[in-house]
């Protein structure tokens, strides 16, 4: 197995290839406006850090979110692209599971992330194999009570310190973590996501009102 994971959901621009047993290499910049621009050269640097081609890869991982429009479509047309020239399966991952299962927390725990319009997107966790529920995207505040004394995993408690106090490590998503996971779900033949984008809500990107359509003449 060579497994090459990608995630473009959050700021972080993050590629990882997995043999199956171990990360062989991992790529990550955070940049919430160059996704594009970032992701096929770090693809480059894992594999050639890892002395490999893209043809021997067997396996494909991305996060389907949720996460802002533009960013998260990066990588998922990215990864269906390499799946159909290559022949091989797309896999999706909960960007927020890749986060939960970065963190190794044992106890309940949330993972949260910055959705942008002082929202975050946001699930619950048994531990950091085992999310409660499905992703949501909330206000803070209004979320603040029903989470009071778990940790928070992720940029959304720095982010909103006030709603949420206990701030835990990684803030960023790493594609070394989801591709651990992947390889976890290969081996004990567990189901994955569609490698399609989880939307909790419409794009940013909106038609301006009183926008006028010209049809030529």
């Amino acid at each position: 197995m060579l497994l090459l994971a990608v995630d473009t959901a959050t700021p972080a621009v993050t590629v990882a290839l997995h043999d199956g047993t171990s990360v062989l290499a991992e790529a990550r910049q955070v940049d919430a406006r160059r996704h594009g621009e970032l992701l096929l050269p770090a693809v480059d640097r894992v594999l050639a850090e890892a002395g490999l081609k893209l043809d021997a890869v067997t396996d494909l991982v991305v996060g389907v979110g949720p996460g802002p429009y533009t960013g998260l479509r990066v990588g998922l047309v990215t990864a269906a692209t390499f799946g159909s020239v290559l022949g091989v399966p797309v896999h999706g991952l909960c960007t927020l599971d890749g986060l939960a299962h970065a963190s190794g927390i044992e106890e309940p725990f949330v993972v949260a992330t910055d959705a942008r319009r002082k929202e975050v997107y946001w699930a619950r966790y048994d531990d950091f194999r085992t999310r409660v529920g499905e992703p949501a995207v909330d206000r803070p505040g209004d979320i603040a009570e029903q989470l009071s004394g778990l940790p928070v995993v992720g940029a959304g408690a720095l982010l909103y310190p006030e709603a949420f106090p206990d701030a835990r490590d990684p803030e960023h998503q790493s594609a070394a973590a989801l591709a651990s996971l992947a390889a976890e779900k290969l081996a004990e033949g567990s189901p994955f996501l569609p490698p399609t984008p989880l939307y909790l809500r419409r794009p940013d990107a909106q038609v301006p009102k009183n926008y006028k359509v010209v049809t030529p003449q």
